[in-house]
């Protein structure tokens, strides 16, 4: 478990956070990358060699992108050899963020891209949520049980320097995962975590059995990384308990999960526990790896309708959406004054008990927040546009 910050960007920064916005939003070129970046380069030469006498229709991926040999240039890469997929991520973290990242051959390699959509949807949601003015600093916990991979992080942390602002906290597995408590912390803004899949060394190897095809990238974690009681969602329900204890003491309880099913049985259970400040989002990294991280919070504030309810209907069943939080509620041709009925109307909204209500004049136009308890046409909180 690991306690570090995460910080909003305020308008001077906006040019960094769009770049990080669009890091990945295509595959990067292995090409370009071998030239930037000497390490990289031995393993795509590899590659490349072997590659140049395979059937020119030869098909590989990028973390879940296919490609073939010709197509393609500049992107080829053997996701099932474990050597280039670390390298892969230890150049991504060097080149795009300038961290030395060093990891063994035996713990779980995480895609880079995956990840970072993970941390902008976590970025959009306290953005979008929050009563904190942009720029300031966010606290959150990252759950890790590990002892060795701990022992890496703390390593990591040091050689990059980042000692002051990330601090690395042991658990036990039957200790709590969100000790504050015991670190004399009131409150932090958001705890996020990407729990073993599998119930048990048994179930996952059923589940590699039950692929028509290879993964498409080399699997290297350790059994600790893969299985834990209950599964990710066991893993995950655990955090849930202890939220129900802590509450508003963290603004954001958030996880990323692997089945669909989890997704399904945690909104039903954040449901049953009257939790309805959720969210739901598909992490998707090209067209095959796909991931779903879920949050719910204790707070009034609900985040923007786009990051609450992150994720398609084709994909996604949409009963697993939380409510809508954005509408239009009214939308008509007024023949009287104009200016006297925006008068009454910004009167008549303005006396309601809101969290928040903002009338512009000169465009007439209004949004308002509200409680759970006010609401306009239903129980669940609304912004309100006009």
């Amino acid at each position: 478990m690991a306690s570090s910050t995460l910080s909003t960007h305020s308008s001077p920064l906006q040019a960094q956070d769009a770049r990080f916005r669009n890091l990945y939003l295509h595959p990067p070129d292995f090409r370009h990358l071998s030239r930037c970046d000497a390490d990289f380069a031995a393993v795509y030469a590899d590659f490349a060699s072997i590659f140049n006498f395979m059937d020119p229709f030869f098909h590989f991926t990028w973390i879940g992108v296919d490609f073939v040999n010709t197509r393609v240039k500049g992107r080829q890469l053997d996701f099932c050899d474990p050597k280039a997929v670390m390298q892969l991520t230890k150049t991504l973290l060097k080149l795009d963020f300038g961290i030395d990242f060093q990891l063994p051959k035996d713990r779980l390699c995480p895609p880079v891209a995956n990840r970072h959509n993970y941390i902008l949807w976590l970025k959009r949601l306290l953005d979008s949520s929050s009563y904190q003015l942009p720029g300031q600093s966010l606290t959150g916990l990252d759950i890790d049980i590990d002892s060795e991979s701990l022992q890496w992080a703390r390593a990591n942390v040091e050689r990059n320097g980042l000692a002051n602002r990330i601090q690395l906290v042991a658990r036990q597995r039957h200790q709590p995962l969100i000790p504050l408590e015991e670190l004399g912390i009131a409150s932090i803004d958001w705890v996020m975590t990407n729990p073993p899949f599998y119930k048990s060394q048994h179930d996952m190897l059923e589940s590699a059995k039950s692929k028509s095809r290879p993964p498409l990238t080399a699997c290297t974690g350790s059994l600790d990384e893969m299985v834990t009681e209950g599964g990710e969602l066991g893993f995950v329900v655990r955090i849930l308990q202890e939220s129900l204890q802590l509450r508003e003491r963290v603004q954001w309880y958030t996880c990323m999960l692997g089945f669909l099913s989890s997704v399904a049985s945690l909104v039903n259970q954040l449901k049953e526990a009257g939790i309805l400040n959720y969210a739901v989002t598909e992490l998707v990294q090209g067209n095959k790896t796909r991931r779903w991280a879920v949050g719910w919070s204790f707070g009034p504030m609900r985040p923007a309708q786009h990051v609450a309810r992150g994720t398609k209907a084709a994909s996604t069943k949409m009963s697993l959406l939380p409510a809508p939080t954005e509408a239009d509620v009214l939308e008509m041709d007024i023949c009287s004054s104009i200016g006297a009925f925006a008068q009454k109307l910004e009167g008549a909204i303005g006396s309601l008990e809101l969290i928040s209500w903002e009338w512009n004049h000169e465009a007439l136009q209004g949004t308002g927040r509200a409680a759970d308890r006010y609401a306009f046409s239903a129980s669940e909180s609304r912004y309100k546009s006009l």
